[in-house]
C-alpha cells in the first residue's frame, strides 16, 4: 500500500514536494496504521493483561509508564523516599525526567475539562506532544541523512522510523519522541558545525530522560576524531572551545539530577537507589557498579531463564560488541552516514552497556540509535525497501501485541 503510494506520487510530482510535506504524509500514514494496531490490540487484551479485558487504546497510551509522568505532573517529586516493607527504596518519580510531564501539562491545559483514562488534560497534552515531536524528530533525521544520502534514501530511512517496531512510542505518554528530537537536532548541529543552540539542548535532552551522558561521551570522541585530523580538516579554536565547554556541560547536567534529588530527599543515594528499584529483584548486588548490571543479565538470561549457561552468555555479549565495532568501523552503508552518526551510536550503545540491566525495555532504549536506519534504506532495490518497511510493520505489531495486549510485569512484557 505505501509502495502504491509513493509510485503514484512520484508519478504526480512527490518530489517537488517540500520535505515538511513529504515527512508528514508519510508520518499521518504511518500514524494511521499504529492506531490501527493499538485498537486491535485493546480488543485482544485478557484477563492476564494488566489492563484487563476491557482495554482501550486510551488506558494503553496513558499506561506503563506514562503513570509516573502524570504522577510526577499532578503532585512533582517525593521529598521522602518511599520503602519497601524490608526498608529498601521503592519505585518512584526520581527516576523519571521533568521536561516531558511538565511541558504535557501545559499542552493540556486547554483540555483539563475532558476525562480521559483518569488524567484529565495531561492525558491530552502528553499524548499530542509526543505526536508533534515524533513528526518534527522524523523531519530533522532526514534532514541529517541528507547531508550524507539521497532524498530517496533519507525518506525511506524516515518512513522506516516513522513505522518501525517501536513506532507506537510516537503516541504513548513516554517521554521517548521528545528526547529524540532534542538528539536529532543535536546531531544535525554537529553535523552542520553550529554549535550555539546546543547550550539550550544539552540541558533539554538531559532533563527530558537519561542518556545525556552517552552524548558527553560522544562529544569527547568526536573533539578527538576532530583533534586528529586537524591537518586535513581546520579546527578553530573557537570550535574546540565549544566542543569543550559542550561536553563538559553534558557532563554537568548528566550527574545534576542525582545533586537534585539528594538535595530534595536527604539521601546521597536517592537517584541511583530509586533506579535499582527496578531491579533490585533480579540482580544480587547491593549498589550500582558500572556495567555490572548487563553482566548480571546477561547471567540471568542464558543462565537461569534459558539454561544456556552464563559462560554461553559472556561469549555472545562479547562477540555481539565485537560484531557492533566491526559494523561500525568497516560496513561501508554506516561508513556514508558519517563520523557524527558512528560516534553517537558507539557512545549511546557504551553508555546502555554500563547502565542498563537487560530486559525487554531494551527495545525501547535502542530508539535513539535510529540514524542508523539511513544505512538500512541505502540499498536501491525497491522491492528490498518494501520488504524492510514489511518488517518493521511486523515487529510494529509483536511489540505492540506483547507488551500492551498481554501486558505483564515479566521481564520480556515491559515496554
Amino acid at each position: 500500500m505505501v509502495e502504491r503510494l509513493l509510485t503514484r506520487a512520484g508519478a504526480r510530482g512527490w518530489p517537488t514536494l517540500s520535505a515538511p510535506l513529504r515527512i508528514g504524509i508519510l508520518y499521518l500514514a504511518a500514524r494511521a496504521v499504529t492506531t490501527g494496531f493499538l485498537i486491535l490490540a485493546a480488543s485482544l487484551a485478557g484477563p492476564g493483561s494488566r489492563f484487563g479485558p476491557n482495554a482501550t487504546i486510551g488506558s494503553f497510551l496513558l499506561g506503563w509508564d506514562a503513570q509516573w509522568y502524570w504522577l510526577i505532573a499532578v503532585s512533582g517529586y517525593p521529598t521522602e523516599l518511599p520503602l519497601t516493607e524490608s526498608g529498601v527504596v521503592s519505585e518512584n518519580q526520581w527516576a523519571f525526567m521533568p521536561v516531558y510531564p511538565y511541558l504535557a501539562r501545559i499542552v493540556g491545559l486547554p483540555f483539563e475539562a475532558l476525562t480521559w483514562s483518569g488524567a484529565p488534560g495531561w492525558g491530552v497534552g502528553a499524548v499530542l506532544v509526543s505526536l508533534v515531536a515524533g513528526y518534527l524528530a522524523c523531519l530533522v533525521l532526514y534532514r541529517m541523512l541528507r547531508m550524507r544520502i539521497d532524498a530517496t534514501a533519507a525518506t525511506w530511512a524516515a518512513l522506516f522510523f516513522a513505522a518501525g517496531p517501536l513506532a507506537a512510542l510516537f503516541h504513548v505518554g513516554y517521554a521517548e519522541s521528545l528526547f529524540l528530537l532534542w538528539l536529532f537536532l543535536s546531531l544535525w548541529l554537529v553535523q552542520q558545525r553550529r554549535f550555539g543552540w546546543l547550550y539550550l539542548l544539552i540541558p533539554l535532552m538531559g532533563f527530558t530522560r537519561p542518556g545525556v551522558l552517552a552524548f558527553a561521551l560522544f562529544l569527547g570522541l568526536y573533539g578527538i576524531w576532530r583533534w586528529l585530523r586537524r591537518r586535513h580538516d581546520a579546527l578553530p579554536r573557537r570550535q574546540v572551545v565549544h566542543i569543550v565547554a559542550l561536553g563538559l556541560l553534558a557532563v554537568v547536567v548528566g550527574f545534576s539530577w542525582q545533586v537534585f534529588a539528594a538535595i530534595a530527599t536527604g539521601r546521597a543515594d536517592a537517584y541511583l537507589a530509586t533506579e535499582l528499584a527496578w531491579r533490585r529483584t533480579a540482580v544480587s548486588a547491593e549498589g550500582f557498579i558500572p556495567f555490572g548490571g548487563f553482566l548480571e543479565g546477561t547471567a540471568m538470561w542464558f543462565g537461569r531463564i534459558w539454561n544456556l549457561g552464563e559462560a554461553t552468555g559472556y561469549v555472545v555479549l562479547a562477540a555481539s560488541v565485537l560484531a557492533i565495532a566491526a559494523l561500525l568501523l568497516f560496513e561501508p552503508h554506516v561508513r556514508r552516514l558519517g563520523v557524527e552518526t558512528r560516534l553517537w551510536t558507539a557512545s549511546y550503545l557504551v553508555y546502555l552497556l554500563a547502565v542498563f540491566f537487560p530486559q525487554s525495555s531494551i527495545f525501547r532504549l535502542l530508539v535513539p540509535v535510529s540514524p542508523l536506519w539511513g544505512a538500512i534504506a541505502l540499498p536501491r532495490s525497491t522491492a528490498y525497501r518494501v520488504a524492510v518497511l514489511g518488517a518493521c510493520l511486523v515487529g510494529q505489531w509483536w511489540w505492540i501485541y506483547n507488551m500492551y495486549a498481554l501486558a505483564n510485569t515479566a521481564y520480556w512484557t515491559i515496554p
